[in-house]
């Protein structure tokens, strides 16, 4: 999959979060300064050619919409990151995430639960 810019993943975030948006509000979302709306324009005509973003025209406003889940995007994301640094070992990308991560004791708990429950639905 298509990988986003930083600042194509930040409006990307404001369109999941909202799942429709008018540019005016997007510019809104934006703390300041703000970027010019020609530079938003930019941002989602690319997003469109890579086909996370679509839009309804309402008049002569448009209405933006993402094409792509968030979870799929970065499940995808991980995933590239496990192959490309973990010799797609999901186990070593686990072992570093909880060796190396600030998690404290009642978050590694959280996740010792959450791998039991995996484990308990036989996931693959």
């Amino acid at each position: 999959m298509i990988q986003l810019s930083k600042a194509e993943e930040q409006l990307m975030e404001m369109i999941w979060k909202n799942e429709t948006i008018f540019m005016k509000d997007i510019i809104e979302s934006y703390p300041d300064p703000k970027p010019a709306p020609t530079t938003i324009a930019t941002l989602l005509k690319r997003m469109q050619d890579k086909k996370f973003v679509g839009y309804h025209l309402y008049g002569n406003s448009r209405a933006y919409f993402p094409l792509v889940k968030k979870d799929d995007y970065f499940s995808n994301h991980v995933n590239g990151m496990i192959k490309n640094y973990f010799d797609n070992s999901a186990l070593q990308f686990a072992s570093f995430f909880a060796a190396n991560t600030n998690l404290t004791q009642a978050e590694l708990e959280d996740l010792k639960k959450i791998v039991e429950d995996q484990i308990k639905k036989g996931k693959p």
